[in-house]
């Protein structure tokens, strides 16, 4: 199978799940609105949603696909990756089930740690006890990755694709029929909120049950057995830990980014989000579909010491992946507010509201392109057991991004004060940026100083190509904007027009000049479609 058509089927289903997401969000915006409570509600769920997409996007696809692939395809074949599934699952539900009550005790200190201060006692209670409420999610999500890992080394990749639907789906019935108690009953904005909490580990469940229906069509039969730790067990604990971090470092600075906010004005971390939802459609749809359908190739490439293949997959991963992800953060950073007002603004999100996210959305996709390219790098490293590098690449990052941030709220102690830069949420976005895009230095200079890779001048040559085709769409796209201004906050009917409009407009421009250019290579991309993996 094809590596377009690898991504194309992580990619689509991808696509369905954060179009729901987004659905969600729009839903949850005119719901709830940005205020103290959904503050918290944001809060509470970013905790475990940031374990889940370092276990799910990081550790499980870089340590465990790999050493289950080579158990399933060695000489044990299915009764050696079967045992060793076990030993994992067995190892690895009391560690979940110990972290879940440990995070559930400490849950005051870890809300207070990202509080403001002083600290509002009743946001604070209520952020705890959200957080207690959906914590358990990161258990069972951490076994749909278990399961999700073991049907990607198989390359059945739709079920792991898809699982995330599921949530989405089950927090819109929830907001929906929480809509309807608030009419009805005269449900708070409070009630509402908890109610949405309860639907998160619900969602969880039934996750984890139709990944284990799908490990059972494929012939797995995942067990529980004594906890034993073995030596593969243990390699893959001292493989993932890194792994984890190294992988996820833009969730790590999600989680730390939630204690710069708390310092800034209520709404915050609901203005951050709603930008981060439109920031993260591409990034999943394009980085994560590529990042795991390039990993099991590459590690092939490597183990079969085929250096021109592996280079190869590589490049084609940078080029199809710029191909999109530069169009996507031109056009959202040129219509970040027109996008946010069409999407979320309505009920008890404001056009204030739409304002203030719109600003942090324009700055916060100038790092999309970078976001992209350390999923796409990093697996070049995993194909090699080399965690650490990523984790270096990580902490450089987290390092800078900590620094930008401090620059940005201020800071006093004792004999010691930095004055605040006073920007608000988009400082933050920017200090995000700042460190996204250290992180692809550090791990392309690595990959070019150990001769892992470098990238071939031809590429460099239809990158800046895309370049101009993006410039020409850019253009395009700020004449258009206003032209449509009316439409932004107006009837649904109105809003799906200038949405389609701007879509359309990028994508007619964009594909067309980049045609025009050469920055679509067309015998490549042909090739792509029906080339076997070798």
């Amino acid at each position: 199978m094809s590596l377009l058509k690898h991504v194309g089927t992580i990619g689509s289903l991808t696509m369905v799940s954060r179009v729901a997401g987004m659905a969600r969000e729009m839903i949850f915006s005119r719901v709830l609105g940005a205020n103290a409570v959904t503050d918290a509600w944001f809060q509470a769920f970013i905790i475990p949603n940031v374990f889940r997409r370092l276990f799910a996007e990081g550790a499980f696809s870089a340590a465990f696909v790999p050493m289950f692939s080579k158990r399933l395809h060695g000489d044990g074949g299915l009764d050696d990756a079967r045992s060793f599934s076990d030993d994992v699952l067995s190892v690895f539900l009391p560690v979940l089930i110990a972290l879940c009550a440990v995070m559930m005790l400490a849950m005051p200190w870890v809300i207070y740690l990202l509080s403001d201060k002083p600290v509002d006692p009743v946001e604070f209670d209520i952020s705890v006890a959200f957080a207690r409420i959906m914590f358990p999610y990161i258990l069972l999500i951490s076994l749909v990755t278990l399961f999700t890992g073991m049907l990607n080394s198989v390359s059945r990749f739709a079920p792991g694709a898809s699982f995330p639907i599921i949530l989405n789906l089950v927090l819109i019935s929830a907001l929906l029929g929480s809509e309807y108690a608030a009419d009805a009953f005269g449900w708070s904005v409070e009630d509402v909120g908890y109610a949405i909490a309860w639907a998160v580990p619900i969602a969880g469940l039934l996750q984890l049950a139709w990944l284990y229906i799908w490990t059972r069509v494929e012939g797995f039969r995942p067990r529980i057995l004594w906890p034993r730790i073995t030596p593969e067990v243990k390699r893959l604990s001292i493989i993932a830990l890194p792994a984890a971090i190294g992988g996820g470092a833009y969730q790590i600075n999600t989680l730390v980014q939630l204690y710069f906010l708390n310092q800034l004005a209520t709404g915050s971390v609901s203005h951050m989000n709603y930008a981060d939802r439109l920031n993260q459609l591409p990034l999943g749809i394009i980085g994560i579909a590529l990042s795991t359908a390039i990993l099991p190739t590459l590690s092939r490439f490597v183990g079969g010491k085929n250096k021109e293949g592996a280079d190869r997959i590589q490049s084609d991963a940078i080029e199809l992946s710029m191909l999109l992800t530069i169009p996507a953060a031109v056009a959202l950073a040129i219509c970040a507010t027109p996008f946010i007002t069409m999407l979320f603004q309505g009920g008890r999100f404001t056009l204030e509201d739409a304002n203030a996210a719109g600003a942090v959305l324009g700055v916060l996709v100038l790092g999309l392109p970078a976001y992209v390219l350390v999923k796409v790098l990093v697996p070049n490293f995993y194909a090699r057991s080399d965690t650490r590098t990523p984790v270096y690449a990580a902490f450089i990052s987290l390092v800078v991004f900590v620094i930008s941030c401090i620059w940005n709220v201020g800071l006093t102690l004792p004999g010691f004060a930095i004055e605040p830069l006073g920007y608000g949420v988009p400082g933050i976005a920017a200090a995000s940026v700042i460190g996204a895009w250290i992180n692809v230095g550090y791990l392309y200079a690595v990959l070019a100083k150990r001769g892992y890779y470098t990238m071939p001048l031809s590429l460099f040559a239809r990158l800046l190509r895309q370049f101009v085709a993006a410039a020409a769409m850019g253009a395009a796209l700020w004449f258009a904007r206003d032209l449509l201004t009316g439409w932004y906050s107006a009837g649904f009917f109105e809003r799906i027009g200038a949405l389609l409009v701007l879509v359309g407009c990028s994508a007619v421009v964009y594909f067309g000049v980049a045609y025009a250019v050469g920055a679509i290579d067309r015998q490549r991309i042909a090739a792509l479609t029906r080339k076997k993996e070798a």
